[in-house]
């Protein structure tokens, strides 16, 4: 039974289910509408009632199944239909998931809405690759950086230099593409050359791999390993920490 017309905009979370947040899940199976991504765990959407309508919208690199425009249409139409809408959104939605755009367009149209939180990939990724992206003795500072910007933007609005001498730990998102760039940015900017890097595949599931190097070598060890998309960039010192604290590797030891 529907309580009215209504949008969350839920994060799922990044990427291992039980990641999700209680409310979330909550959400998830009161909805009679779920708007999902391209990087939900499936096992997610066997959480929503058997009636529920799925849409799958889901964005990868290049490859956009909808519009962004069309997305925000088809939930304001659908909660103008009365329904209980969730937009099921990977990570956190207001961090680099268009969420913000979302909630714009719904307000607008005076929708009501709200936001259900979810774990980061930005702060979960790397902690499931023994990385802890803060350290009292090593990384006093953190920034969360697009590696992808809205193509129609005549100029980057990412101050390289100030990343590359304002904080101790750089974690970039959707930036494997442009990995080879951004590591030459940094280095022409400032950051040493020998600086560790971490790129992280499929970060908190069963396909997660790692594979590490320095600003200077980073690029072409991940041609030579083959990581492909969907990957997390962890630039910093607190990338020395990953081989002692890469718990997540030993996990199956102990059959949690």
């Amino acid at each position: 039974m529907s309580i009215g017309g209504f949008v969350s905009l839920v994060g799922a979370g990044p990427g291992d289910p039980e990641l999700m947040t209680v409310k979330g899940l909550r959400r998830l199976r009161a909805a009679d509408v779920v708007v999902y991504d391209a990087l939900i765990d499936a096992n997610l959407l066997s959480e929503c009632r058997s009636d529920a309508e799925l849409i799958y919208v889901g964005k990868r690199a290049g490859q956009h199944t909808c519009s962004q425009e069309a997305i925000n249409r088809f939930l304001i139409d659908k909660a103008r239909e009365g329904l209980l809408v969730v937009r099921l959104k990977g990570g956190d939605p207001f961090v680099f998931g268009r969420g913000g755009e979302e909630a714009e367009a719904l307000e607008a149209a005076g929708i009501a809405w709200e936001v259900v939180p979810g774990v980061s990939s930005a702060i979960a990724v790397p902690a499931y690759a023994g990385i802890p992206i803060t350290h009292r003795a090593i990384a006093s500072s953190v920034a969360f950086v697009t590696g992808h910007e809205d193509a129609g933007r005549p100029e980057t609005r990412i101050r390289w230099r100030a990343l590359a001498e304002g904080a101790d730990t750089l974690v970039v998102l959707m930036g494997l593409r442009r990995l080879e760039a951004i590591a030459e940015e940094l280095i022409a900017c400032g950051r040493p050359a020998d600086t560790p890097v971490a790129v992280i595949r499929c970060g908190t599931t069963s396909e997660q791999e790692i594979v590490t190097g320095t600003l200077a070598t980073i690029a072409a060890e991940v041609v030579r390993a083959g990581v492909t998309a969907p990957a997390l960039i962890v630039i910093g010192e607190v990338v020395r920490l990953h081989e002692r604290l890469r718990w997540y590797d030993m996990l199956s030891v102990y059959s949690l």
